[in-house]
């Protein structure tokens, strides 16, 4: 029962994530080192994988495969929250304590293991 909840919480905040990356591409696009329409590209391409990965929580069909996929993708974006943190760039008009950036770099390791866990098949 607690593996369902934590699924559907999870679902949730990377449909949410990918919602913002398409309604607030230009504050995401500010925090991506490379030219313009690369930025744009890579925002929108990446609130697709959050969004379509979130989705595909869902159905316990597709469930496990989702969950390794997204535990993938939160690592293959670690570097760019690493930069981030470095760099201390704000998103669009919001600065970020530097506390926060680094927080988020911190927390991807259980959020992986997080995901991971209540993906797993029984």
């Amino acid at each position: 029962m607690i593996r369902t909840i934590v699924v559907f919480l999870l679902s949730a905040a990377f449909v949410a994530a990918a919602v913002l990356h398409f309604t607030q591409t230009a504050a995401f696009a500010s925090i991506v080192p490379a030219p313009l329409p690369a930025k744009i590209f890579l925002v929108q391409l990446t609130g697709a994988i959050e969004g379509v990965l979130g989705l595909l929580l869902l159905p316990p069909r597709t469930r496990a495969l989702s969950g390794k996929l997204l535990a993938l993708y939160a690592l293959a974006v670690l570097p760019a929250n690493i930069q981030h943190a470095l760099d201390g760039t704000p998103i669009g008009s919001l600065h970020l304590p530097a506390w926060a950036l680094w927080l988020r770099v911190v927390l991807q390791a259980p959020l992986i293991a997080l995901i991971l866990w209540a993906t797993k098949r029984r």
